[in-house]
């Protein structure tokens, strides 16, 4: 039997491809098209290549910042590892052309990718791209602010089993001993995490408490925390003089005369759910209040959903809360992205 040869690949072969990929639907061309990502690449640049750093007359040339700020938003869009990065970059068009890579052109390894993730997230570069964006929102007109929601997510990350003993110490913000004289093995413990439950689940990992917009469904501004970390606490953090004005919308996790008296400060309007109690449980009128206002607080679900179902899921494979806190603000951000392409979809 006689071998086939091995198929040859050629410009308008290529461009053909390309061609019949654009007319299937690619989302990443309509999110290029849509989004402009200079200013954006400008921020990383600044990260990656500030200006007090020595220029040395050797090394390697460093690959180009809007390249791997692609790489890196592409790695986040579908939640993937560094080396699930680097090989969908070698398989498939959809990758290369949103990178702005060529067929025939190196592709940065998964080293590189960990690399310059690494740095982004030294210097909460993924906040700063975050508040970037928003920016190029408000500009544009998108920012929309008549109503804020408030809510969080559970996000997993790896299980980690250590004995009752050292979690009771982790829990008091102390590291073992034991793991102190051992580097490698510290270096794989995650002890910024935690242990909480929801609905009888348990769950390991952190949380992700965003406030969204009423309107838009945009996120306006998020923070980042253990998952045991009562959702209460973040409201002051996320609330503030800016929403003067505005009307809250909020689960009955952030109920509570404290709160209450926050938001009348910044005269904030409060519309968060009332919460019963064992021995003053809720009237039929307070239920159906609470029913009235779940219509409106609804909508902060919808990012979370879009999270889990076509940005490849919330799950993180990364430890530590600077990490985590990394790449949960990069899932912000793509989200944001997504969403603001929807938008302009709607406008045009």
């Amino acid at each position: 039997m006689t071998s086939q040869p091995a198929p040859q690949y050629t410009f308008f072969g290529d461009h053909l491809a390309l061609a019949a990929l654009s007319q299937a639907g690619d989302r990443l061309e309509e999110l290029a098209r849509h989004v402009d990502l200079a200013p954006l690449v400008a921020v990383a640049e600044k990260i990656w290549r500030p200006a007090t750093a020595p220029k040395g007359p050797g090394g390697r040339k460093p690959w180009s910042s809007a390249v791997m700020l692609r790489v890196l938003l592409l790695k986040r869009l579908y939640n993937l590892s560094d080396e699930q990065t680097e090989y969908q970059l070698r398989d498939r068009l959809s990758f290369l052309r949103f990178a702005r890579l060529g067929l025939g052109d190196p592709v940065p390894d998964s080293r590189t990718i960990w690399l310059y993730g690494e740095t982004l997230s030294k210097a909460d570069g993924a906040r700063q791209l975050f508040e970037a964006f928003n920016a190029q929102l408000r500009a544009q007109g998108l920012m929309v602010q008549e109503g804020v929601l408030l809510d969080a997510t559970l996000v997993p990350v790896p299980r980690q089993r250590n004995p009752r003993e050292e979690n009771a110490l982790l829990k008091q913000g102390v590291t073992p001993a034991e793991w102190q004289t051992q580097p490698r093995k510290l270096a794989q413990k995650d002890v910024d995490a935690r242990w909480t439950k929801k609905n009888h689940e348990t769950f390991y990992g952190y949380k992700d408490h965003v406030k969204t917009s009423e309107e838009t469904k945009l996120i306006l501004d998020y923070a980042v925390t253990a998952a045991s970390v009562p959702d209460g606490t973040q409201l002051p953090v996320l609330v503030g003089a800016a929403d003067r004005g505005q009307r809250l919308h909020g689960d009955s996790a952030y109920a509570g005369r404290p709160i209450a008296a926050h938001l009348a400060q910044h005269g904030v309007s409060n519309l968060i759910h009332e919460k019963g109690e064992a021995s003053r449980p809720l009237t039929e009128a307070q239920k159906a209040s609470n029913r009235e206002k779940s219509r409106r607080r609804a909508r902060v679900e919808h990012p979370f959903a879009f999270m889990e179902q076509s940005l490849g899921g919330i799950y993180q494979r990364c430890i530590g809360l600077v990490r985590n806190t990394q790449q949960i603000g990069l899932m912000n951000l793509a989200y944001n992205l997504c969403r603001s392409v929807q938008l302009l979809r709607a406008q045009a």
